[in-house]
């Protein structure tokens, strides 16, 4: 499976001591894309657990939906 990821940041997010949850004191980073509280894990990626292989997919206000071919434009 393979997920389109759209991305608008411009510089990297420095991760800190004060990111540290006080009761989880853990940090849990993004990998899938999906998450509203980005670059941070929100439990998104639970969407994508049934994703089939070979197949690219695009999520939209927490709808999937099947992509046939990904083009890019020539740079």
């Amino acid at each position: 499976m393979a997920r389109e990821v759209r991305h608008t940041a411009t510089s990297p997010r420095i991760i800190d001591e004060d990111d540290i949850d006080a009761e989880k004191g853990d940090i849990a980073i993004c990998l899938c894309g999906l998450s509203a509280a980005y670059p941070f894990c929100d439990g998104s990626h639970q969407a994508t657990h049934d994703e089939e292989s070979g197949r690219v997919y695009r999520y939209e206000d927490g709808e999937r939906r099947e992509i046939e071919e990904l083009v890019f434009a020539d740079e």
